[in-house]
């Protein structure tokens, strides 16, 4: 049997087939169809099913990531959404956190929710901050509420959110039956179902977007699952979750905001996993901290691996006013992989901004009409027109030959947008928006991993998307990262990680305790609960409760402080108190309270065996490595030397222990690597691309083989 695996992205669907039995692998790239994303995946599941010889009944398999949810909402493109509200709490949404991003800007901008006021329908019922009962819900004002939403705003979805459900979610339960019975078309989410925390403006947030995109996600599984049916698909077709696991079509239909980083987080995973393959400094197996970069036609994004692991969190911010600053989102408290996103791709628009410098992004080009050089209607210059006109790409070999560029108008839309208005050459100006997507994504980068004590000097970087190896060595030289790591197939990385996940599901709840009163029993009673639902929906796949494994955390404080620090725990309390003392240490330092110790959020994630894991992912159909030599030369422009001569070099062809020194290029069908002058590279024994920067400590490339 054979599993394939489908990441889509803004401008290209990645498709990647693997043999179960021998880890045979093939892969595929393809522009994204916007208009009906499932039409590129039934072209990319029939053109991997033809380079396979093989029919869809023998695949067991179709694992799908998706930035179906994030673009949705940044775009605002969900569905009419209603709330039902605790009464007296209607304008919650808008009041926030009362909190300033930016205390000096007097024209701070704050995003609109999802949920207009008009849509917003308050219900009497209180419940106290232990669960009791303060007032009894009016089960009789619900109906006529959703009733009117219907009639009014035409509602497809519905959130329902009650003040403090995560410490009894019953109102919530009661309210949800009685909708459900009386409007069986409508989609329902209970804020303490989609993630019960502490915290009502975060709950409810999160679960007004889920309610938001839930009819959206709805119909677009339907509609894939619907077309791969068609064509003889029967096998299971899951959807990969912002945290780095599969879930069933079932789940992410029940919890579509846990979908918002599906595709990327596949990457930093696969990135972990090369990782763990490659030989570190002192010639032992295995790097543990990495930094994973993913680029591609739409954006970049950055994720941290620490010790083997990517770095994980319970929140992440969504249509963020200013990239870069914190509180000018919408929070989602959602298990997610802990990455930066930067609006910087193939595809990201260049421009000049009001200071007279060139601009690039976050607007894309996308997939249509695309780059000018696509020839497919575009004509503002972008960052894949400048990678063209710099030489770094091949006007005849892109995506193995089967897409043309045109270099003219690569040119012609260069010239007329930057180069005549700022008086400079065409190759100045090409290389001036290479660069300023390359400081872009390094400034990114040094704030996201100084804000998690993360030294880049001291990690490897692993870089793979469309245009992730074009860039990373002038970034890595930038964070002076020593090392760069370019798997097989580092162009569809993202869909090979997604072949690699396993099932896997994570619950939080909120329920504050004093480490001093704690016992055994009762610890092992607030995790029981949890146990049982990540169990129940694991065991939906046939994962048997021993074959899970179970990583329980905690988030805990001194009393009377307001946030927490996550702590890994056991299955029992022992040793708690010394864990949370070293964690608050190493944030900061030695400073101690000589306060109580509390619990405020309990959480469990589960997973299942990972497949796949009895081999490598094997690329022989591909790669003949039987040479040592470039296949041939063109022109490149540097910095360093203006227009060179540099080497070509055939990705597929290159033998193990060849060494290769910039300028050099290195194509393979889904990606160009660009080796840029003094810096070094060699291929390893897995034919990963091992490429040492050129202000890297003097150490030879062997020396990380």
């Amino acid at each position: 049997m054979y599993r394939i695996g489908i990441d889509i992205g803004g401008t290209f669907t990645d498709c990647v087939l693997v043999s179960e039995a021998t880890g045979e692998t093939r892969l595929h790239k393809l522009l994204t169809t916007p208009a009906d994303p499932s039409d590129a995946v039934l072209d990319g599941v029939a053109a991997l099913l033809d380079a396979g010889g093989i029919g869809i009944k023998d695949v067991s398999t179709l694992v799908h990531g998706t930035t179906l949810v994030t673009n949705a909402l940044i775009e605002r493109r969900g569905s009419p959404t209603g709330m039902l509200v605790t009464s007296g709490l209607r304008d919650s949404l808008e009041i926030a956190r009362e909190r300033r991003y930016d205390l000096f800007d007097l024209r701070l901008v704050f995003p609109s929710p999802v949920i207009r006021p008009e849509a917003r329908r308050e219900i009497a019922g209180r419940l106290r901050p232990d669960g009791s009962e303060m007032i009894g819900l009016d089960e009789a004002a619900i109906i006529p509420a959703v009733a009117d939403l219907i009639e009014k705003e035409r509602i497809e979805a519905l959130a329902i959110c009650f003040l403090n459900s995560y410490a009894n979610p019953a109102h919530e339960q009661r309210a949800v039956q009685v909708v459900t019975a009386a409007f069986p078309a409508l989609k329902v989410s209970a804020s303490a179902d989609v993630f019960p925390y502490v915290r009502e403006y975060e709950r409810w947030t999160t679960a007004t977007m889920n309610a938001y995109v839930q009819p959206l996600v709805d119909r677009y599984i339907a509609r894939i699952a619907g077309r791969l049916g068609e064509i003889g698909f029967a096998g299971g077709f899951h959807i990969m979750t912002s945290s780095g696991g599969m879930v069933t079509e079932a789940t992410a239909r029940r919890y579509p905001i846990r979908l918002l980083e599906s595709g990327p987080a596949a990457g930093a995973l696969m990135s972990a996993h090369v990782g763990r393959s490659q030989r570190n400094a002192s010639g032992t197996t295995g790097i543990a901290n990495l930094l994973s970069f993913d680029m591609g036609g739409t954006t970049a994004k950055g994720a941290l691996v620490r010790k083997g692991r990517p770095l994980k969190k319970y929140e992440l911010e969504v249509a963020r006013m200013h990239e870069f600053k914190p509180g000018s989102g919408l929070p989602a408290k959602a298990p997610v992989i802990d990455m930066i996103e930067i609006g910087a791709g193939g595809g990201s628009i260049a421009g000049i901004d009001g200071r007279g410098v060139v601009a690039v992004g976050p607007r894309s080009a996308g997939a249509s009409p695309g780059p000018a050089c696509y020839g497919r209607g575009g004509t503002a210059p972008t960052l894949t027109d400048a990678n063209l006109v710099l030489g770094y790409l091949d006007a005849d070999g892109f995506l193995g030959g089967r897409m043309r560029l045109d270099r003219k108008a690569a040119e012609a839309a260069i010239d007329r947008a930057i180069a005549a208005p700022l008086g400079l050459d065409l190759m100045r100006a090409a290389w001036g928006i290479h660069e300023a997507i390359n400081e872009s994504v390094a400034s990114a980068f040094r704030v996201h991993a100084s804000e998690r004590a993360f030294d880049y000097r001291t990690a490897a970087m692993v870089a793979f998307g469309g245009c992730g190896p074009i860039h990373a060595a002038r970034i890595a030289r930038k964070l002076n990262v020593p090392r760069i790591i370019l798997p097989p197939g580092a162009g569809v990385m993202s869909a090979l990680g997604l072949l690699r996940s396993p099932f896997s599901f994570e619950m939080a709840r909120s329920h504050r305790v004093r480490l001093d009163a704690l016992d055994r029993a009762a610890y092992e009673a607030l995790f029981a609960p949890m146990l049982a639902e990540v169990a129940a929906i694991l065991g939906e796949v046939g994962i048997a409760p021993e074959a899970m494994q179970i990583s329980r955390k905690l988030d805990m404080r001194f009393a009377g402080q307001g946030y927490e620090i996550e702590v890994e725990a056991g299955a029992t309390p022992e040793g708690l108190a010394s864990a949370f003392t070293a964690a608050y240490r190493a944030v900061f330092t030695n400073i101690l309270l000589d306060e109580p110790i509390e619990i405020v959020n309990w959480k469990i994630e589960a997973s299942g065996p990972p497949p796949l894991a009895h081999h490598d992912f094997r690329f022989a159909s591909r790669y003949a490595p039987d040479a040592k030599g470039p296949r041939g030369r063109r022109t490149g422009w540097f910095p360093e030397t203006g227009a060179t001569e540099m080497a070509v070099y055939d990705r597929y062809r290159l033998a193990p222990d060849t060494a290769i020194t910039g300028p050099a290029v290195v194509e393979e069908d889904e990606s160009t690597t660009v080796i840029g002058v003094g810096d070094r590279a060699t291929i390893d024994e897995h034919l990963n691309l091992v490429v040492i920067p050129a202000n890297a400590p003097s150490a030879s490339p062997e020396a990380f083989r």
